[in-house]
């Protein structure tokens, strides 16, 4: 055992495991809901919290360290990504005369799906997801590092009477 996994919470095996189990199904409702936003109620900002809470939900149960493993990305990247598509997803209409953020759409026919109507503001509805995204994970990252016992707002001193 690590002197970090000596002084960090205690870990719950079925937390962990159901973590696991419930960390896709929560990513792949708040893709619906991503998808949905045109029609129901839904988007970029509401998928992305949910996203988001997939991300805590991981942190809650296994730490930084299992927070580490799921996100390979640097969450000022994401945000960087998400910021841009939102600005260029809005900006773009008026290159061709539009005014800001206004809409195209465009219709495909899909042999087994039928016709699907994609909009220019699924792109924007992205780039806010992912800023969302980038952000409660960045969140997690900093201010619950900090958090942690024994993590950086805990000094070697302190740890020491700690342990006796």
């Amino acid at each position: 055992m690590t002197e970090q996994d000596a002084y960090s919470w205690p870990r719950s095996m079925l937390l962990e495991v159901l973590a696991r189990i419930l960390f896709p199904t929560v990513l792949v409702f708040s893709v619906y809901l991503l998808l949905a936003g045109h029609n129901d109620a839904g988007g970029g900002f509401s998928g992305g919290l949910v996203a988001g809470l997939a991300f805590v939900l991981r942190y809650v149960a296994g730490g930084s360290a299992e927070l580490a493993m799921t996100v390979r990305v640097r969450p000022p990247v994401v945000i960087g990504a998400g910021l841009a598509l939102s600005v260029l997803t809005a900006l773009v209409p008026v290159l061709f005369g539009e005014p800001v953020l206004a809409s195209a759409i465009w219709k495909l026919d899909l042999p087994v799906l039928g016709e699907l109507k994609i909009t220019s503001n699924l792109l924007l509805d992205l780039g806010v997801y992912l800023l969302i995204i980038g952000v409660v994970v960045d969140l997690l990252r900093t201010v619950g590092a900090g958090t942690e016992v024994g993590g950086p707002g805990v000094d070697d001193e302190a740890l020491e009477e700690e342990r006796g």
